[in-house]
């Protein structure tokens, strides 16, 4: 089996089961209580925040909240810059059309509610320009948030230009950086930003933990009313052992990232090679400004959810798109964002690899890849128009 749909989940890493054990057998308490357990297990969970302030250039431990995933961050950061806006009387927010759908569904919440959403278009390469991201605010803009790198086309954007833009305009910036954080360098500082979501199964840390990162003096409103964990932003007792997963396997990430970094690109390229063989097929995102391990294919005369079918009988786990949607008939909205017409887009291909995965399964995708494309073409009305010129080809 070749498991290559690492954008989707991660295997969690024997660091961060080790820490996660750990911490059930020996330091079980509430951190709320103030007996011994409870102040030894309080200590645990600094530490934990701690390191996760550190893998991502944070300023003190206090600009860490735990939550229970990117999603929730997201909505945390993105409600809490409405909300604070609101009060100053400004109601407008600026994003992309390519965010994940857990800051595009947010939005159209806020829509309902009376505030402006301004969604910037992304080129061809699937890369907002700053500089239109600094045409769109105004006076009464509240936030702008532009996700870190795309969870489907692996675009990395140029987030410490819009953060400078941001910062001099006094405009709150957050970032969704669930698919960035772990295997890419990301400071918070250094790219001036305001907030920042993050989840630990994308970096083999467990599920259902994640964290957003707060600058101190950003005011932050609290989703979960109930108790003061987490200095009163999220009420319910702290989810201990999978916080303290995620920070080593984030610990254990950001040590080995330029490491995994270097070889994840070795077999991103030699896939690329590869699957660009196949006739009428195109990459989607820019070649290079994109994730470690990010491969994204459209096939032309295809459609993707067959493509993925036939390929895990062949033993290979892949994607078309975000797993967030992948019960959705729809095509990508991603896709159609960069240009891709929507019988192109149907027909995509997400491979997201880790450092477990080898040069000998890339070769394995490639022949099986190329062989399925093959089959299905084979039996499609419309491959067979395309080659009789009924139809002109879109992908060349």
């Amino acid at each position: 089996m070749i498991y290559a749909d690492h954008a989707a989940t991660t295997k969690a890493s024997a660091a961060a089961k080790a820490a996660m054990f750990a911490c059930m057998d020996e330091y079980w308490g509430n951190p709320s209580s103030l007996y011994s357990v409870g102040q030894r297990a309080t200590e645990v969970l600094q530490n934990a925040r701690a390191a996760v302030a550190q893998c991502i250039g944070a300023d003190a431990a206090k600009e860490i909240y735990f939550t229970a995933g990117g999603s929730e961050a997201d909505n945390q950061a993105i409600r809490s810059a409405a909300y604070w806006g609101k009060r100053k009387g400004k109601m407008h927010i600026v994003s992309t059309t390519i965010e994940h759908h857990a800051v595009l569904h947010t939005l159209d919440r806020l829509k309902q509610e009376g505030y402006e959403i301004t969604l910037i278009p992304v080129g061809a390469d699937g890369i907002v320009k700053a500089e239109d991201v600094a045409n769109a605010i105004r006076q009464d803009t509240a936030l702008v948030t532009v996700m870190y790198a795309n969870n489907e086309i692996g675009t990395i954007q140029p987030i410490a230009e819009i953060g400078k833009i941001c910062r001099e305009k006094g405009v709150v910036f957050h970032t969704d950086a669930v698919q960035a954080v772990g295997h890419v360098p990301v400071n918070v500082k250094e790219e001036y930003i305001d907030m920042l979501s993050l989840s630990g199964h994308k970096f083999h840390g467990p599920k259902g933990v994640g964290a957003l990162y707060v600058r101190q003096g950003i005011p932050l409103l609290a989703l979960v009313e109930g108790g003061a964990q987490e200095r009163g932003k999220r009420a319910g007792t702290e989810n201990l052992p999978a916080i303290v997963g995620m920070a080593a396997a984030l610990k254990e990430a950001c040590a080995n990232m330029e490491k995994n970094s270097t070889y994840l690109k070795s077999l991103r390229e030699h896939l690329i090679t590869g699957l660009g063989e196949i006739s009428h097929s195109a990459l989607n995102g820019d070649a290079q400004k994109r994730l470690p391990g990010n491969v994204n294919f459209c096939f032309e005369g295809i459609e993707g959810e067959s493509l993925l079918l036939l390929l895990d009988d062949k033993g290979i786990m892949a994607s078309s798109g975000s797993a967030c949607t992948s019960g959705s008939l729809d095509p990508s909205h991603v896709l159609l964002a960069i240009g891709r017409p929507h019988e192109v887009a149907h027909g995509s291909l997400r491979l997201s690899l880790g450092e477990e995965n080898t040069m000998e399964e890339m070769d394995t995708i490639i022949e099986h890849t190329k062989e399925v494309v093959s089959y299905l073409r084979g039996i499609s009305p419309v491959w067979k128009e395309l080659q009789k010129g009924e139809r002109n080809y879109v992908i060349q």
